[in-house]
């Protein structure tokens, strides 16, 4: 087992990929503390337990696992979570970052609180775990952060001006915390993995179609416990995906071309020479749509 004797965090764990990741860590040997609150897509309250339920789950394998019901848009619940990490378990070595919600909507749409519920969860969720992780991480010399991107951070996505911009903030700070704690001995990595979900359920084809393997959230896991291993002490700072039967790596934004003049330019002749030397290498803007799924679906 990669993870024997580790302890876990993952948000967001109750269901979808947030669940495998944290049903793959318990069989790889850790402890996991399983966040989440049971809320809706879209961040409303329900009566549902799911954190509960996966830690019978995992009980069920011969693991060991404690549920979590606090929110990681909170700061001070925040230090709760991983308290409850240290009290239960003694340590905290892995924190992976999934807790997320969904409000789709076009820009003209879009209202504040939609903007700052998706924001608060994803971004400052991230920051308000790892802030109260990482000292535990430091005073150990040991620790992995895993963060969950998108490609609708990454690439943009129509109607998500507030996920991508949340995925794309967590693609800044997994850089900038690899950088600043690689010394201490803490790695800091991020995926934007693939699978169908309830947050994909909008996007999909045919619902009467038989599942396809492809879009298995469960094959995102085997990636993020590696990455939280001795094992992966190398990998710092990296950008991962999941396309397919293949895992992915991103490097991402980065210069691949150059325009340059002697004296500098001037509108006109930046106009004038333009498509010659940049316009060639223009991106096209948007996710790659896993297979089974449609982007015409989420512009509807």
């Amino acid at each position: 087992m990669l993870l024997e004797n580790r302890v876990a965090v993952v948000t967001g764990a109750g269901r979808g990929i947030g669940r495998e990741f944290a049903l793959e860590l318990a069989r790889q040997g850790a402890a996991v503390v399983v966040n989440d609150l049971g809320v809706g897509l879209r961040g409303d309250s329900t009566d549902e337990d799911p954190a509960t339920a996966v830690c019978d789950e995992i009980e069920a394998l011969g693991g060991r696992a404690v549920p979590s019901h606090e929110s990681v848009t909170d700061f001070a619940a925040a230090e709760r979570i991983v308290a409850t990490a240290t009290d239960t378990f003694g340590q905290i070595d892995i924190l992976v970052n999934n807790a997320g919600i969904v409000r789709d909507r076009t820009l003209v749409k879009m209202t504040e609180d939609d903007f700052d519920a998706v924001i608060a969860t994803h971004l400052k969720g991230a920051f308000n775990l790892a802030r109260h992780a990482v000292p535990v991480m430091k005073e150990a010399g040991y620790g992995r952060i895993i963060n969950v991107t998108s490609s609708a951070g990454l690439r943009g996505n129509f109607g998500q001006t507030n996920y991508g911009a949340a995925k794309a903030g967590i693609m800044g700070m997994t850089f900038v915390w690899a950088l600043e704690l690689a010394r201490a001995g803490i790695t800091v990595n991020a995926i934007a993995p693939a699978g169908a979900t309830r947050m994909t359920a909008a996007l999909a084809g045919d619902a009467d179609a038989p599942p396809d393997p492809r879009l298995d959230p469960a094959m995102n896991a085997p990636l993020i416990a590696y990455l939280a291993s001795e094992q992966a002490a190398h990998v710092n700072g990296q950008l991962f995906g999941r396309t397919d039967f293949s895992y992915t790596i991103f490097q991402h934004p980065k210069q691949i071309a150059w325009m340059n003049k002697d004296g500098g330019w001037d509108a006109e002749s930046v106009a004038s020479e333009f498509d010659g030397m940049l316009g060639q290498h223009l991106q096209k803007v948007g996710m790659v749509m896993p297979s089974g799924l449609s982007q015409d679906a989420a512009r509807s």
